[in-house]
């Protein structure tokens, strides 16, 4: 009797995650730790945030099983095994396989957006284009890393094609979109790329103002803009209907994320549908942030986040929203000179989708250094013109290289 009890005793010791703790783990769950304190106590984009950071804690718990990063990592799934041999987060984390988080969190997005100012202002889509030149620029760098590492024998820092679209993407500053776009090209660095990703859009305030000002004089930054035009009803119906068509027809890759996004702006535009709209903008959106977060901290596996890929990753996910804000910034100049003095520079780094936070930057630091001057619903043209931009690029990475 004594040793049944004691041989009872040693498996459930054994099979203990304490048995299991490497400090791999340890330092993961400390990462958890910090972005549920980052979430909770700063406020940084905790809505997904929370979710994310207790996803890195319960994945890198040992012998849990709760996720297998090694079922996902190649592109041939094999969904028997998955669905067979998965934990809880295998099965939620295939909606983020599948494709079908990332197209319904756009859905939601677009029940809350008023395309209104950009219609108003179609000049606007030409900043929201600029801001993307974050993801391009750092396409390019990720593939210099890439060839370093190559040359000094860093097997970590030996970026792909593929890896390096995946990782340029967050300079598109939305995550729904670097969720989807990581999930295809390199699933392994999806932990990574959405923590860098949702990080940066939290620190929007802190990043934008610093290059805005470095590139803008007081006087710029104190133009006042004129008031913009009312959009009727039927142009705000229309236009979703084209976007979708036009931006589906030239990158066919965008149009999951561009369909969604303009079905749930004209749900919301149409005025027929408000129980619908309602459901989006809440019960669907809640419910999906929380799967998409969990699952998403879930792919911070440690043998794959504790890495010098990873610091690499974040360096350049900020170096790309930099950017993108340079050239946001930069274009508005242009398009000061080009219109003498009426299109105020610093609603340009708004170009980035980060909605709305970006564009409330843009207000306050042109109410700085004019208190009469509001340029909130002027930057929200380039605001949601880069969503529409970020969607676009994602599709062209895709087309190219998935």
């Amino acid at each position: 009797m004594f040793e049944v009890f004691k041989d009872t005793i040693l498996g459930l010791v054994n099979d203990s995650g304490f048995m299991g703790m490497t400090w791999q783990s340890l330092v993961m769950i400390a990462i958890g730790c910090v972005l549920i304190y980052l979430a909770i106590v700063k406020q940084f984009e905790p809505l997904l945030l929370l979710s994310i950071a207790f996803g890195v804690i319960i994945t890198n718990l040992p012998n849990a099983g709760l996720f297998h990063m090694e079922f996902f990592v190649n592109k041939d799934i094999n969904y028997g095994q998955v669905l067979h041999d998965g934990g809880l987060l295998d099965i939620l984390y295939l909606g983020v396989k599948l494709g079908i988080y990332p197209p319904l969190i756009f859905l939601g997005i677009g029940c809350m957006t008023d395309f209104g100012p950009l219609i108003a202002n179609p000049k606007s889509f030409l900043l929201g284009a600029a801001a993307q030149a974050g993801i391009f620029v750092t396409f390019l760098g990720a593939l210099l890393v890439g060839q370093l590492g190559l040359e000094l024998g860093i097997e970590q820092l030996m970026f792909t094609l593929k890896d390096a679209g995946a990782i340029a993407i967050i300079g598109g500053a939305d995550g729904p979109t670097a969720i989807y776009v990581a999930k295809e090209l390199a699933p392994d660095k999806l932990g990574s790329i959405a923590i860098a990703a949702y990080s940066y859009m939290a620190l929007v305030p802190v990043i934008q103002p610093p290059i805005m000002k470095l590139l803008t004089t007081k006087k710029e930054r104190s133009i006042v803009m004129k008031q913009l035009r009312p959009v009727s009803r039927t142009e705000k119906i229309i236009f979703p209907i084209m976007v979708t068509l036009v931006v589906s027809l030239i990158v066919p890759s965008a149009a999951p994320l561009m369909a969604m996004l303009m079905l749930g702006n004209l749900m919301r535009e149409s005025g027929v549908v408000e129980r619908l709209v309602k459901t989006a903008q809440n019960e669907l959106m809640n419910i999906i942030t929380i799967f998409l977060g969990v699952t998403v901290g879930a792919t911070a596996k440690a043998e794959y986040f504790l890495s010098l890929g990873t610091a690499a990753i974040i360096l350049l996910g900020l170096f790309a929203f930099g950017i993108g804000t340079a050239a946001g910034v930069l274009l508005g100049k242009v398009m000061c000179f080009v219109t003498k003095g009426k299109v105020n520079p610093l609603i340009g780094s708004a170009g980035v989708s980060a909605v709305p936070m970006a564009a409330r930057v843009s207000q306050k630091v042109g109410q700085k250094e004019n208190p009469s001057n509001f340029l909130l619903m002027h930057a929200m043209g380039p605001n949601v013109a880069g969503v529409i931009g970020s969607a676009v690029a994602a599709g062209v990475l895709l087309s190219v290289l998935a």
